[in-house]
């Protein structure tokens, strides 16, 4: 049925959505964007606390260091006119030994799907972590720096990103290829989308 909703009524349907209300610390808040004309899809992990509670989806420092990583401004991140942004758990997981519990496991095979057939338009997907990464490539035995590395092959469209959370200042640290060779190819492939033409 959710397969074949006009995008309006397909977020209506996921933002009342309690699949997984039973296993949510804080109760089912699904935080998502999205519209039939994006061209640019960003796939993250699941909210966390901040984002629970504001509703927006990357309202918090690693959205604002993923805005960093692409030269967008907020205006820009969050015009649903051109950028959807859907993570693999729509809400809240809960907090683990180090940091928030995966993304619920139901979440994006039940709603992925329509949400993509809904999105004709889409050209580029940054899928960021290893969740998205593990879901969308296929490649779930490979490290999360193998796929960054190797980010041509999964082209041209997925683009594999590290989670740009302050726990990753180390990897970043250790991994300075990442921002020296893959950013600027990011910026590129983001850059060409003309999303943000002047006039």
């Amino acid at each position: 049925m959710s397969q074949n909703l006009p995008m309006t009524d397909l977020l209506a349907t996921i933002r009342d959505c309690r699949h997984c209300a039973g296993r949510l610390p804080l109760g089912p808040r699904p935080v998502l964007r999205a519209s039939a004309g994006a061209r640019l899809l960003i796939v993250g992990q699941a909210p966390g606390t901040r984002v629970h509670a504001s509703g927006v989806p990357w309202d918090d420092p690693s959205g604002d260091r993923l805005r960093d990583w692409l030269r967008m401004d907020k205006a820009q991140f969050y015009d649903e006119r051109h950028v959807a942004i859907v993570p693999m758990g729509f809400c809240y997981p809960g907090k683990g030994k180090s940091g928030d519990l995966p993304p619920d496991p139901a979440c994006a095979p039940k709603w992925h799907d329509p949400l993509l057939a809904g999105m004709p338009e889409l050209e580029l997907t940054l899928l960021v972590g290893s969740y998205a990464q593990q879901y969308y490539l296929e490649a779930d035995k490979e490290t999360l720096s193998s796929r960054v590395r190797r980010w041509r092959d999964f082209g041209p469209r997925f683009f594999p990103l590290p989670h740009p959370s302050p726990r990753n200042n180390l990897w970043l640290r250790k991994n300075p290829w990442f921002e020296a060779e893959v950013l600027p190819a990011l910026r590129e492939r983001v850059g060409a989308l003309g999303l943000f033409a002047a006039g």
